[in-house]
């Protein structure tokens, strides 16, 4: 596995290393100790999601605060996405900076966003299924975000306008300028 800290300290990009024949392929998906020894946090996943959408769906951008603040480890296993993480901790050098990188099922790529951040994706693919990893249980009461489209953060979900989908919740979510930064 290779893993590479993105431009937003503690969010990583994880290469696997694939091993394929005429059979088809493996790869480790995650290895615990290899994760803490490359990035040198400590994580403890209780919790894994599963998410199937059509082409042009955004969701986020999400995240969770206080004792149930979430780190991802996000995968695509079929389809194409544009996986967004921005980060919102309130002393953080890239505060109100975002990350993007395409997952999708022939890359294998992995993304891991830390607690602190905002989390969201866009499907480039017809459909996609994503799966991901969170260090945290859900909880609806610590739950928090901003609206995906907000034009202080002008993130390119690569997907034309008139073409995006998304959820009432996602479409009415307030603006960045009005977060709250979250400490850690």
């Amino acid at each position: 596995m290779k893993f590479t800290e993105t431009e937003l300290k503690g969010c990583f990009l994880i290469e696997p290393l694939v091993f394929e024949d005429a059979r088809g392929y493996f790869f480790e998906s995650y290895h615990q100790e290899k994760f803490q020894q490359s990035t040198g946090i400590d994580m403890v996943f209780v919790q894994d999601n599963e998410s199937k959408s059509k082409y042009g769906v955004v969701r986020g951008l999400h995240m969770q605060r206080g004792e149930s603040a979430q780190s991802k480890l996000v995968r695509v296993l079929r389809g194409r996405i544009l996986d967004v993480a921005v980060d919102v901790r309130k002393d953080s050098p890239t505060y109100g900076q975002s990350f993007s990188v395409e997952l999708n099922e022939n890359n294998k790529k992995q993304l891991f966003i830390p607690a602190g951040f905002l989390h969201g994706f866009s499907v480039l693919s017809e459909e996609a299924v994503v799966y991901y990893k969170c260090n945290a249980f859900y909880d609806k009461d610590s739950e928090d975000g901003v609206n995906p489209l907000d034009a202080e953060l002008n993130i390119d979900w690569k997907v034309p306008a008139e073409k995006m989908i998304l959820s009432d919740k996602d479409r009415e979510a307030k603006k960045f300028q009005d977060l709250i930064p979250v400490t850690l």
